[in-house]
This record gives structure tokens, C-alpha cells and sequence, in this order.
């Protein structure tokens, strides 16, 4: 585990050093199958109260990690493409209502309302590579309200004001600026996408925004003048609220009006089942935030392509960003980048068991989610160290190999032959994809 070592420094105070400890947590991560305390000390052979401390009590600073990790994500992310600092929340369902944040709010994990815990990521993403950057737990209004509640799960005073997702998200945007990290565009979801102040608050930042909108967003394809109308009558009040002298339209009856030659088909990106290629549509197009006095301006980009199951997929996009800076091919990049902090939560998930903490602390939390982190930095160095000769290399690869090399179970060349016949499975599906 010498990659970590770059990071003992955090894991100590004046009087105690704690990276011991660390290091077996980190193992237990790669090793345990379920990954809460009382597991992977059993798994690590560690003293489970010493563990249990570790994580929940000791005052090693997980943020600092956090800061630390992202900044080597950066540096390590090849430049051969636009980097992006990608927005999005992910959940987990929670039994019981101890567990810090926990409450009854939509969790994208099931798709629908559930006792859950909710936070708010990012990841950097460079072509085929990402990494996880930064992560805030969202904590529910009903918690805020109650401070005995936030006391009892060790809520920082600072930390006990409620915000929202979006806050939550300019946070990360504002604290990644502030730590240092380069990237060129900022990407999210249509929760993010359809709060014209979020984009205005990238926008004022000096950053390109690729933001994903709903399909009833209203747009103009002409700027409207806004103006108070005209009293119609003598009864009433004078009109005071703007109006706009044309009708807005919605982006899917939109979409209706085009014809075969208003597309373009670009290529979105590679994938393990061929090139990724998809229709697009773009014009200019103007919103009108109700809360401003202004309309604002507005690049509209529409992706249709066939899903797997053979329907169509239709995605909508704003993007400040304008056809005379960039070509088609790399708005169609930035577009496709989202993917990305997809697949870094899952791997976080399901080969790191970033969903499995059964912690209640605020603390717990913070510092498990940092020690994810860190693991999943390690897998993005090993991804790239082997490209060339391993260019289908996973997290599940690496998981099995380091584990393979701290425990012993099976040999060097068993575990090459292992991951040697799964790659050969992997590139005949690719080869089989890309020759239709």
C-alpha cells in the first residue's frame, strides 16, 4: 500500500499517529465484502474498539484527505481532452433515524422516496478517466431544525444551517476553485440544469456550464421584450409583473418541428458495446427566469440516439458555450462527460461499499467517505500506469489483484490468467460491436 503513504501526514495529532490504522482500514476496503467496522476488522485481523475509534472519534482532519486527493486527481488525469468538474447527488436507504442526515427524501439508488442518506459529489473527468473529488452529505431541514438532534449526531454548529442540493453544489464548485484544481467545463444533472441561477452563478465564475434541462423547459427562439402591460380596465390595481410580448415554447414541442436536416450525427464517445454515436440539434435560445428582469441567453443542445432496449433517448442541454468557440464534436464531449461521475459512484459503490457504512456519526461519515476517496484515487493511478498494456483494466481487476498480493489467494500467474480471459471476453464483445 505504498501509494498511501503520500498521505500519512494527514492521519496523526500532536499525540497520536493513526496511519497504522489506515492502512488496515483501507485493506479491509479491498479485502472485506461487507464494509462496516466490525467486518473489516475481522477481516484485517484489527482490534475492532481501536478500529471503531479510528473512524468514529479520532481527530485526523477528512477534509483535509479530500483536498489532498483531488489535487493529485488533477495532476494525474491525462490533458489530451477537456477536463470536467462534474456535479451530481447519489443516496442509499438507512434503517432507523440515527444514522447522521438520514430521513424520508427521494434516493436516486431506488428511484423513488426512502428512509435515506443523500450527499452531493463530484468527480474530475478527462476522456475515459475520472475520479471522485469531493462529496457533502445533504442534511434534511427537519434535522437543521433540531439542534439537540445535529448535537447528538456530532453535526458541526457550522454545519447545521440547512441548504440545499444546489448550494451544496455551488460549494463544491467555489471550494475546488479555491483549492486549486483545473478544469474547463462544469456538468450536471437536470435538477441543477432547470435552476437558471445555478448556471448564472457558474456563468459569473468565468466557467462553461454543460447542464442537463428537463423536456417541459420553456425557451424563446427570439429574444422577448419584456414589458408591463397596459391596464385593461379602470377596476382593479395598475399592472405591476412583466410579461413577455411572445409565447415561450416547450423544448419537446420543440423538438416536434424538426425535420431530418436540421441533425447532424457526431460521435459521443467510446463504450464497451462500439462508438457511442447519436444525432444532434443545435440552436440559440433565450429563458427568462422570472426572478430576473432580463431574458438570458442560451446555447439549446438536443442528443437523440436508439437505447439498447431500441427506443429513442432524447437528452436537452444549456450550455453558455457558443458553436464559433467550439465545434459540434466537443460540445457533444462535454455532454457525454456526465457519464462519468455515473460510473465513479458505482465503483465507489459496489467494488469500494461506499453505500454500506452503518456509522451515525457525522465524523464517521466524513472520514469513511474520505478513506473511499483515497482508494479510488489509487485505482484511477493503477488504470492509468497499465493503459498501455492494459487498457480494459477496472477497479474489479485491481481490487482482486491487491488482494491478491496482501493476502495471498492464488498465485501471480492465476490471477494474470483470471483477469487475462475476462479481458479477452471484454475486447471480443467490443470487437463484435464495432465491426456492426
Amino acid at each position: 500500500m505504498s501509494y498511501i503513504s503520500e498521505y500519512e501526514y494527514v492521519f496523526h495529532n500532536r499525540t497520536k499517529r493513526f496511519f497504522d490504522k489506515a492502512i488496515k482500514y483501507t485493506e479491509g476496503v479491498l479485502k472485506s465484502e461487507m464494509r462496516n467496522i466490525g467486518r473489516i476488522s475481522e477481516d484485517t485481523g484489527s482490534e475492532y474498539y481501536g478500529m471503531q475509534h479510528f473512524i468514529t472519534e479520532s481527530n485526523w482532519d477528512a477534509r483535509e484527505l479530500i483536498d489532498r486527493i483531488a489535487v493529485n486527481v488533477s495532476k494525474l488525469l491525462p490533458k489530451r481532452k477537456m477536463t470536467g468538474l462534474i456535479i451530481d447527488e447519489s443516496g442509499w436507504v438507512k434503517k432507523g433515524e440515527k444514522s447522521v442526515g438520514v430521513g424520508h427524501q427521494y434516493c436516486g439508488n431506488v428511484g423513488k422516496v426512502s428512509n435515506s442518506q443523500v450527499a452531493v459529489f463530484s468527480c474530475l473527468s478527462n476522456g475515459d478517466f475520472a475520479s471522485m473529488t469531493d462529496a457533502r452529505l445533504f442534511i434534511p431541514k427537519d434535522w437543521c431544525d433540531d439542534e439537540k438532534r445535529c448535537k447528538e449526531a456530532g453535526i458541526p454548529p457550522s454545519e447545521m444551517r440547512f441548504k440545499t442540493k444546489l448550494e451544496i453544489a455551488l460549494d463544491i464548485i467555489r471550494h475546488q476553485v479555491s483549492n486549486g484544481i483545473s478544469f474547463d467545463f462544469i456538468s450536471a444533472d437536470g435538477y441543477y440544469g432547470n435552476d437558471a441561477s445555478f448556471a448564472r452563478e457558474i456563468d459569473n465564475l468565468g466557467y462553461v456550464y454543460m447542464l442537463d434541462i428537463h423536456s417541459d423547459t420553456e425557451i424563446y427562439l427570439e429574444k422577448p421584450e419584456l414589458i408591463i402591460p397596459e391596464k385593461k380596465s379602470n377596476r382593479g390595481p395598475n399592472p405591476k409583473k412583466l410579461k413577455s410580448t411572445i409565447t415561450p415554447i416547450k423544448v419537446n414541442d420543440y423538438l416536434s418541428t424538426l425535420k431530418g436536416k436540421d441533425w447532424q450525427e457526431l460521435k459521443v464517445r467510446n463504450t464497451a458495446k462500439g462508438v457511442l454515436k447519436a444525432d444532434y440539434h443545435f440552436v440559440r435560445a433565450w429563458i427568462w427566469d422570472k426572478r430576473t428582469h432580463e431574458p438570458e441567453r442560451r446555447l439549446l443542445m438536443i442528443r437523440k440516439n436508439r437505447s439498447k432496449k431500441g427506443s429513442i433517448d432524447i437528452k436537452y442541454s444549456f450550455t453558455n458555450a457558443n458553436l464559433d468557440q467550439y465545434k459540434p464534436e466537443g460540445l457533444a464531449y462535454m455532454q457525454a462527460e456526465r457519464y462519468f461521475i455515473e460510473h465513479s459512484i458505482k465503483e465507489s459503490k459496489h467494488i469500494l461499499g461506499m453505500d454500506q457504512y452503518q456509522t451515525r456519526k457525522w465524523l464517521a461519515w466524513q472520514h469513511q467517505i474520505a478513506l473511499n476517496f483515497m482508494v479510488s484515487s489509487f485505482m484511477l493511478k493503477e488504470k492509468l500506469e497499465f493503459f498501455d498494456e492494459m487498457p480494459l483494466l477496472s477497479a474489479r481487476d485491481i481490487k482482486e489483484q491487491v488482494v491478491r498480493e496482501l493476502f495471498n489467494q492464488m498465485t501471480s500467474n492465476q490471477m494474470m490468467d483470471r483477469i487475462a480471459r475476462r479481458h479477452a471476453i471484454r475486447q471480443k464483445d467490443i470487437n463484435r460491436h464495432y465491426k456492426k
